[in-house]
C-alpha cells in the first residue's frame, strides 16, 4: 500500500522527510508526498527543494484560512502540525482565544473532505493545559466526530535517540471503518543510542563549507558573559560579574544564554526569540550555527534551507525532528502491514 500524504502547516519538511523515509523492509508499504501547504514563502521553498523538487507545484503557499482545499488531489493520509504559538508554555498561552488556536479546525475540515485512511497531528505538550484543558478535549472530540479512532501520546523525543529534549503531543488517528489499531512505539529499542549533543554536532564533523552554517557575530560583551557560564548553566544560574548580569525582572527564562551540556541531549530548539535565545556551544563562546541546530533536529547535512539566516532559524525551530517523525510513521506502516513491534500504552489519559 502506497499512502499518498497531504500536509497542512507543512513547515520545512521534518514530518515529510520522516514520512517519505519510513521503511519497514516491505516495499509494498510506503508513504509518498502528494501535496502540502504553508503560509510562509521561505518554508514552502525549502520544502520544494528537499521533498518534491521534481513537483514544485504540489506545494501551495497560502493562508489556510482563505485557501480552497477542494481543488487538491485525493490523499490516503494527512499530517498537520498545526501552529502551536498559542499553546506553547513559552508563549502567552491564549489557547483557543489566540490567533493560532483555532487553526486545528482546518485539519478537521481536511479529514471530512478527503476521508484519508489515517492522520498524524502534532502540537506542543502545553496543548493539554490550554484553556484549563478544554481546548485539548474539544480538539480530540472533533477529530473523533470526523470519523477517527484517535490515540494521543506525549512523545519525549530524547527517549527515542534524538539528541534533543523535545516533548510533543502526537495524535494518530485511523478511520473508524478500518480494522487497524495503532500502538505507540516503545522507546526501549533506542535506550543505548548516544544522543548527546556533542555527538550530534561533532560526529561526523560539519564541513566548513556546509549549507546554512554561517556563524553568528557575537559582541564582546556576549563573549565575556559566555566565558563565565559553564556547560548546562544559563545567565541566571551562572556566577556572573555584576557588569555582565542581565537586568531582567519577572520571568527568568532558563534558556537565556544557556550553554549546552555536551554529554546530554540539547534543550529544545526554538524558532524565534531575542538576545540570549540562540542556543550556545558548550566550550566555544558563541551561538550555534543553523546547521548545528539542524543536526539537533536530525536533518541531514544535505538538507538545504532557503531564506535569510533568521528565516532559516525559525524554520528549523518549528520543525518536527526528522528521525522522530520517521519512527512514528514506521509504526503506522507496521500497523497496516500487520507487523508487531515493541509498543507502550498511550500516556495521555483524557
Amino acid at each position: 500500500m502506497k499512502f499518498r500524504l497531504g500536509e497542512l502547516f507543512c513547515g520545512p519538511g521534518g514530518i515529510a522527510w520522516g514520512a517519505t523515509h519510513a521503511d519497514i523492509g516491505d516495499p509494498s508499504f510506503s508513504i509518498v508526498h502528494e501535496w502540502s501547504n504553508d503560509y510562509d514563502a521561505d518554508t514552502c521553498n525549502t520544502y520544494r527543494e528537499n521533498i518534491c523538487k521534481s513537483n514544485p507545484d504540489s506545494v501551495y503557499h497560502a493562508d489556510i484560512r482563505t485557501f480552497d482545499m477542494s481543488k487538491l488531489s485525493p490523499i490516503d493520509a494527512l499530517a498537520f502540525g498545526f501552529p502551536c504559538n498559542d499553546y506553547s508554555v513559552v508563549g502567552e498561552q491564549k489557547g483557543m482565544d489566540g490567533v493560532y488556536g483555532p487553526l486545528y479546525s482546518y485539519g478537521v475540515k481536511a479529514l471530512k473532505l478527503f476521508k484519508p485512511q489515517w492522520f498524524l497531528a502534532e502540537n506542543v505538550g502545553g496543548l493539554r493545559n490550554a484553556n484549563d484543558g478544554r481546548a485539548f478535549t474539544k480538539i480530540l472530540a472533533e477529530l473523533r466526530a470526523a470519523g477517527y479512532k484517535v490515540t494521543p501520546h506525549l512523545f519525549k523525543f530524547e527517549e527515542y535517540g534524538i539528541p534533543q529534549a523535545r516533548h510533543r503531543i502526537i495524535i494518530v488517528g485511523i478511520r473508524e471503518d478500518i480494522k487497524v489499531e495503532y500502538k505507540v512505539p516503545s522507546p526501549a529499542p533506542y535506550k543505548d543510542i548516544d544522543n548527546s549533543c556533542r555527538r550530534a554536532i561533532e560526529v561526523p564533523p560539519i564541513p566548513k563549507d556546509a549549507l546554512n552554517n554561517e556563524p553568528t557575530r557575537q559582541s564582546a560583551t556576549v563573549i565575556r558573559r559566555l566565558e563565565h557560564i559553564k556547560p548546562g548553566e544559563n545567565a541566571f544560574t551562572a556566577d556572573l560579574p555584576d557588569d555582565l548580569k542581565l537586568n531582567i525582572t519577572g520571568a527568568q527564562i532558563s534558556q537565556i544564554y544557556k550553554r549546552l551540556d555536551p554529554d546530554k541531549p540539547s534543550y529544545t530548539v526554538t524558532g524565534s526569540g531575542g538576545g540570549g535565545t540562540h542556543m550556545y556551544h558548550w566550550s566555544e563562546p558563541r551561538a550555534l550555527t543553523n546547521r548545528e541546530r539542524a543536526r539537533l533536529q536530525t536533518f541531514p547535512d544535505s538538507y538545504k534551507f532557503i531564506g535569510s539566516k533568521e528565516s532559516v532559524r525559525k524554520q528549523i525551530g518549528m520543525a518536527v525532528p526528522c528521525r522522530g517523525a520517521q519512527i512514528i510513521f514506521e509504526a503506522i506502516l507496521k500497523c497496516f502491514a500487520g507487523e508487531s513491534y515493541p509498543s507502550v500504552e498511550a500516556n495521555i489519559n483524557e
